[in-house]
């Protein structure tokens, strides 16, 4: 199972809105979620809009293209899509970014485990 960290952007003007909806997510959308392998998500939002979010997954092209299967995925995304400073649906619009530091893996690797 591979850590992934991917970065997104809130309408500043939109970050309450963004948390209400978030609080509640659909319950339909937190079972497509599981279903498709997503595990351990957080989503985690700076003052200026900045997202970050994690997850563990097995193959994570293959959990967003599972998800963007799912009819609730659609919905949910729609929804949303007015909240981001980008065009299009907002689960595209992800920046996965690149592990540069692993302190289990360096602390394994020497025998510290």
């Amino acid at each position: 199972m591979a850590r992934v960290c991917f970065i997104s952007r809130i309408r500043p003007d939109q970050i309450e809105t963004y948390r209400a909806r978030h609080a509640e997510v659909w319950p339909e959308m937190l079972d497509a979620l599981h279903e498709t392998g997503w595990r351990d998500y957080t989503l985690h939002l700076a003052p200026d809009g900045l997202l970050v979010g994690v997850v563990e997954v097995d193959d994570f092209d293959a959990a967003r293209e599972a998800m963007a299967a799912r009819e609730v995925n659609a919905r949910w995304q729609a929804e949303m899509a007015e909240l981001f400073g980008s065009d299009g649906p907002p689960d595209e619009g992800f920046v996965q970014l690149e592990t540069v530091f692993d302190m289990d893996a360096q602390r394994a690797a020497l025998g510290r485990g």
